[in-house]
C-alpha cells in the first residue's frame, strides 16, 4: 500500500467551491488518480500554496491526523467530511476542540496574567511549588521583546525564568486537560516540579499538549505552579501560556480511512475509504511555469470524486470549511465575514478589520490583510453559508445541509472569543459505481503584494488593477477542465524527464520540490513592467530577493522559464544601477518580505553574491542561447566580475551562503565560486562578439583554477580553507564547470572529490564539510551532479531520499538537516531545494548542445 498522506491540493487563501462533472479524461485512465505510485512519505504534503502567505500543508501520514498548518506551524484549517447514508465520515483536517480556560493566556478574551520572574538563574528548586519566589520581580504576560504580540512584560536578555502560580478549587483528574504555550526559543515548562515541555532551537505558537495521566495527578486543589525557562538564540523573545480543559461536543468524530496519497508537480492525489464509498481528492495548484496568470493567480482546486465501493447506491453530501484563521496573523485580532453574490457565483469572504496593508514585515508572520473567498461556481446543489464553528458541523450531521439563515449584513467576530466557519456542501445525491465529481476553489485577494522600493505594487495577475478577484475566480472557473488536463500533462512530462535523468527517487524528489520551491516567491511588475519575481527567505530571516536563495533555486527556472529566472535578478541589478547601492559588488537582499526598500542584512557577501549574479547571467546566455538579458546590465556585470578578479582567489575573513556556519578566511568553494563567476564573464563577452576582452577573462579564470588546486590540495581530497590541513568541504560550485563544459578546472579534481565523499556519507547525507555533521540538502544534490556515473550519484543521492522520507521533522522539506538523526537543524519551506533540479538541467543542457 503506499504511504497514507496524500493532500488536499489547493489554491491560494480564495476559497471557491463549484460543482463540475465534465471533465475530460483518457480512456482507460482512472482521471482521479495519479499517473505515478509515489513511495516518498512527504515530511508535509503540500494542499494550498501560491506564495509566501497562501501556503497550506498536512504535516501527518495522514489528512486526518490534525489541522492543516501554513508553513510557519499555525493552524490554517481546512476541514472535510463526508456523509454516506447518513453516517459521517471526517476525511480532512480534525476539528478544533471546544475548550474552557482554567488559565488564561494573554489573548484569550483580553484577559492577561502576572507571574514572578527574573533574568538571573535561579536554584535547582525553582520550579517546586513552596520556592520562595518573593525577591523576583512581578511582571504581567507575555513576556518577550517589543515586536512579539501581546507582550507586556519586556524581556531582552538571553534568559528568563518565569513561574506562575494559581489556585484550583474543582477536580480535573476526569477531564481532558490542554496546555497551550508559545515560546521563542529554547522553552521548558513544569506542572509542580513535573517537567512537561522541552524544545530545541524553535519558536511556536500556541502548541497544545494533551496532559496524560501523570501530569494531571500533579494537580491538586488549593496552590499549583507552573514555572518555565525559555533561553533566546537571537531575534524576537517570547514566552505566553495557558491551561484548558475540552468541553465535550459531537463533531465529525469517525475518521475516513485512507488509503493512498501521491505528491505530483502541480498536483496532490488523496484516496479514501468512507464506509461503502470511495472517495478521490486531487489538490492543484495551477503553476504551470509559461503560464505567468496563472503562477500569479492565488486561486487553487480541490477536485473530489465520489463513487460506490460496494457495487451499490447511495446517498452522499460533502462539507468543506476554512475559517478567518487563514487571514490574521494574530488570533486576537478582529475580523469581518460576509456573504455575496456576484455574476451567478456566490462567495464567502473574510478579512481583518483594520487591514494593516503590507504593515507587518518579518519571518514567521502570516498575512493579515486583503480577503480569503471560499467561492461557489454554478453547481445546483451546492450551498454556501457562515455559522457558528460547531453548529454548522452539526447541522450537516443530522440533516446534511448547512444552517439555514443567511447572514443579510457583515458579520464581526474576534477568533479568539468565537470562531465562525465559513462552509460550503454539496448534495452530491444518488452515486453508483460511475459515481460523481465536482471540485472547490480556494483563494486570497492580497490587495497590494510588495512595497517595491517605497511604493506599493500589485501582484503580476491584477494587470495594474485591470483585473479583481472576481474575475480572476470566474476565469479559474471557466478554464477548470482544461487546466487540470494541462497540470496532468505536464506532471506526467516532468516526472518521466526526472525518472530518465536520476531514477525514481529522485524524481519523487523533484516532484515534492516543484510546488515548495514556486510559493516561496511573489510575481509582480515594476513601474517600468520589468518583472519581478521575490523569493521570501522563509524560516531563516524573512529577506525578500535574497541572491544567495536565487542562486540555488536557478535550476528549476533554468529549466522552464529563464524570465522567471530573470525576474528574480532584475531587482539586484535595478538596485546598483538606480544609485541607491553605490558598492562594487552584489546586494544580498532588497529588504523583510513584504517591503523591498533596500538590504537590510547586517553584513555584506561580496565574493558570494557577485559570483552568483555573474554565474546566473551566464547561465541565462547558455540557456537562451544569446546575451540579451546581460547586455542590458554588462556596466554592472563587468564592476562585479572586476571585483572577483581582485578579491576572489583567497577570499578574505567573511560570510559566504553558507553563514549559518560562521566567518570562514581562504574559503576554497567560495573561491571556486569567483573563479567560475569570472568565466561566466569571459564566455558571455565571447558570445556578444567581444573576443579580445572574453578570451582574457577566461584565460584569467583558468590561471586563478591552476593556483586553487596548487593552494586546496591536501593529499586525497581538498580543504575546506586554503590554510586549513585535514579540513575538507563540498565543492558544489564547480557544478557549474562540468554543466556548461567550461573547462576551467582540471576534471580530475572532481574524481579525487566524489570518491573522498562517498567515504564521508552519514546515513542521511553527506556533510555539508569537516566542521559539523549538518548538511544542505540543495548543495548534497549539485554535488551528486559531479559524479562520474550513475551509481556514484545514487549513493549520495539516496541518503537525501531517505532524510526526507524518515525524518521525525514534520514541516515543509527542511533544506538544513541533521546527517546522523534526520531532523531539521533550521530552515523550512525555502526556495532553495529548486537546487533538486540540477541533474534534470544537465539533460536539458545536453539536449541542447547536442542539436
Amino acid at each position: 500500500m503506499r504511504n497514507a498522506r496524500k493532500t488536499f491540493s489547493v489554491i491560494l487563501f480564495t476559497l471557491s467551491l463549484t460543482l463540475f462533472a465534465g471533465t475530460k479524461t483518457t480512456p482507460g485512465i482512472d482521471f482521479y488518480k495519479s499517473s505515478f505510485d509515489i513511495a516518498l512519505r512527504a515530511p508535509a504534503v503540500p494542499l494550498i500554496l501560491s506564495d509566501p502567505y497562501l501556503s497550506i500543508w498536512s504535516p501527518y501520514d495522514k489528512l486526518t491526523e490534525g489541522s492543516t498548518q501554513h508553513w510557519t506551524g499555525e493552524s490554517h484549517p481546512l476541514i472535510g467530511a463526508i456523509r454516506v447514508d447518513g453516517k459521517v465520515y471526517r476525511f480532512m483536517g480534525k476539528d478544533v476542540p471546544l475548550l474552557a480556560s482554567i488559565i488564561p493566556s494573554s489573548n484569550t478574551n483580553n484577559k492577561s496574567w502576572t507571574a514572578a520572574y527574573t533574568f538571573d538563574e535561579p536554584k535547582a528548586n525553582w520550579i517546586d511549588i513552596n520556592y520562595d519566589d518573593t525577591k523576583w520581580k512581578i511582571g504581567e504576560a507575555a513576556f518577550g521583546t517589543s515586536e512579539m504580540p501581546h507582550v507586556k512584560t519586556l524581556w531582552n536578555t538571553k534568559d528568563i525564568w518565569i513561574r506562575r502560580t494559581f489556585d484550583l478549587n474543582e477536580d480535573l483528574s476526569k477531564e481532558q486537560l490542554i496546555l497551550q504555550y508559545s515560546h521563542d526559543d529554547i522553552f521548558e515548562l513544569y506542572l509542580n516540579g513535573e517537567k512537561l515541555v522541552k524544545t530545541d532551537y524553535s519558536w511556536k505558537n500556541d502548541v497544545q499538549l494533551i496532559l496524560n495521566d501523570q501530569a494531571k495527578n500533579k494537580l491538586k486543589k488549593g496552590k499549583n505552579v507552573i514555572a518555565a525557562h525559555c533561553h533566546n538564540t537571537t531575534g524576537g523573545a517570547y514566552v505566553d501560556f495557558q491551561l484548558f480543559k475540552k468541553v465535550n461536543r459531537s463533531g465529525f468524530d469517525t475518521e475516513a480511512t485512507q488509503l493512498s496519497v501521491d505528491v505530483l508537480p502541480t498536483q496532490t492525489y488523496y484516496s479514501f475509504l468512507c464506509g461503502p464509498v470511495e472517495l478521490n481528492l486531487i489538490f492543484t495548484a495551477p503553476f504551470l511555469p509559461n503560464d505567468l496568470d496563472l503562477i500569479s493567480t492565488p486561486i487553487n482546486y480541490i477536485t473530489y470524486n465520489v463513487k460506490s465501493a460496494n457495487k451499490k447506491f447511495h446517498e452522499v453530501q460533502l462539507y468543506i470549511e476554512t475559517t478567518p484563521q487563514i487571514a490574521v496573523n494574530d488570533l486576537s485580532q478582529r475580523v469581518s465575514s460576509e456573504r455575496i453574490e456576484k455574476n451567478g457565483i456566490t462567495y464567502l469572504k473574510t478579512g481583518t478589520i483594520d487591514q494593516p496593508i503590507l504593515k507587518h514585515p518579518g519571518d514567521g508572520v502570516r498575512i493579515d490583510w486583503g480577503y480569503a473567498f471560499l467561492s461557489s461556481g454554478n453547481g445546483e446543489n451546492q450551498d454556501l453559508n457562515i455559522g457558528d464553528y460547531y453548529d454548522m458541523k452539526q447541522s450537516f450531521i443530522e440533516t446534511g445541509k448547512l444552517l439555514s439563515n443567511k447572514p443579510s449584513g457583515k458579520i464581526i467576530s474576534k477568533m479568539n472569543e468565537s470562531m465562525p466557519a465559513l462552509a460550503c456542501v454539496d448534495n452530491i445525491g444518488t452515486i453508483n459505481k460511475d459515481g460523481k465529481s465536482g471540485y472547490v476553489m480556494l483563494g486570497y485577494d492580497d490587495v497590494y503584494s510588495i512595497e517595491y522600493f517605497f511604493k506599493q505594487r500589485m501582484a503580476y495577475w491584477k494587470h495594474d488593477g485591470k483585473v479583481d478577484i472576481y474575475q480572476a475566480f470566474e476565469r479559474a472557473k471557466s478554464n477548470y477542465s482544461d487546466l487540470l488536463n494541462k497540470c496532468r500533462e505536464f506532471d506526467n512530462s516532468m516526472m518521466n524527464d526526472a525518472l530518465k535523468a536520476g531514477g525514481k527517487e529522485y524524481s519523487e524528489l523533484c516532484a515534492l520540490a516543484y510546488r515548495h520551491t514556486i510559493a516561496a516567491h511573489k510575481l509582480l511588475k515594476d513601474e517600468e513592467g520589468n518583472l519581478l519575481f521575490l523569493s521570501k527567505e522563509n524560516n531563516s530571516n524573512g529577506c525578500i530577493n535574497t541572491v544567495d536563495l536565487t542562486y540555488p533555486s536557478a535550476p528549476l527556472f533554468l529549466i522552464y522559464n529563464t524570465e522567471l529566472m530573470k525576474g528574480m535578478m532584475n531587482p539586484i541589478f535595478y538596485y546598483s544601477e538606480s544609485g541607491r547601492w553605490t558598492k562594487p559588488f552584489a546586494a544580498h537582499d532588497i529588504g523583510t518580505y513584504p517591503v523591498a526598500n533596500g538590504q537590510v542584512y547586517g553584513e555584506d557577501m561580496p565574493v558570494e553574491e557577485s559570483g552568483n549574479m555573474l554565474i546566473l547571467a551566464a547561465a541565462i546566455s547558455f540557456m537562451d542561447g544569446n546575451t540579451n538579458y546581460a547586455q542590458k546590465h554588462w556596466e554592472t556585470l563587468t564592476t562585479w566580475a572586476n571585483y572577483l578578479v581582485e578579491k576572489g582567489l583567497d577570499p578574505e575573513n567573511q560570510l559566504c551562503t553558507d553563514d549559518f556556519a560562521g566567518h570562514l578566511a581562504h574559503n576554497a568553494n567560495l573561491s571556486v565560486k569567483a573563479i567560475l563567476g569570472i568565466a561566466g564573464y569571459g564566455y558571455m563577452a565571447k558570445m556578444a562578439g567581444k573576443t579580445k576582452e572574453g578570451e582574457s577573462y577566461i584565460n584569467q579564470a583558468k590561471t586563478m583554477a591552476q593556483n586553487w588546486q596548487k593552494m586546496a590540495r591536501d593529499e586525497d581530497h581538498y580543504k575546506l580553507a586554503f590554510d586549513k590541513s585535514g579540513t575538507w568541504s563540498q565543492k558544489y560550485n564547480m557544478v557549474w564547470d562540468k554543466l556548461f563544459h567550461l573547462g576551467v578546472f582540471d576534471p580530475q579534481i572532481l574524481d579525487t572529490e566524489i570518491s573522498y565523499y562517498v567515504k564521508k556519507q552519514n546515513t542521511y547525507g553527506l556533510p555539508l564539510d569537516s566542521r559539523k555533521e549538518y548538511t544542505k540538502s540543495d548543495w548534497v544534490m549539485w554535488t551528486a551532479c559531479m559524479s562520474p556515473d550513475e551509481d556514484s550519484f545514487n549513493k549520495i543521492v539516496n541518503p537525501i531520499y531517505k532524510y526526507a522520507d524518515e525524518t521525525t521533522t514534520r514541516v515543509p522539506l527542511s533544506d538544513w538537516h541533521d546527517t546522523e538523526t534526520g531532523k531539521m537543524v533550521g530552515f523550512k519551506a525555502r526556495s532553495v531545494i529548486g537546487a533538486y533540479y540540477m541533474k534534470m538541467l544537465f539533460d536539458k543542457v545536453n539536449n541542447l548542445q547536442s542539436k
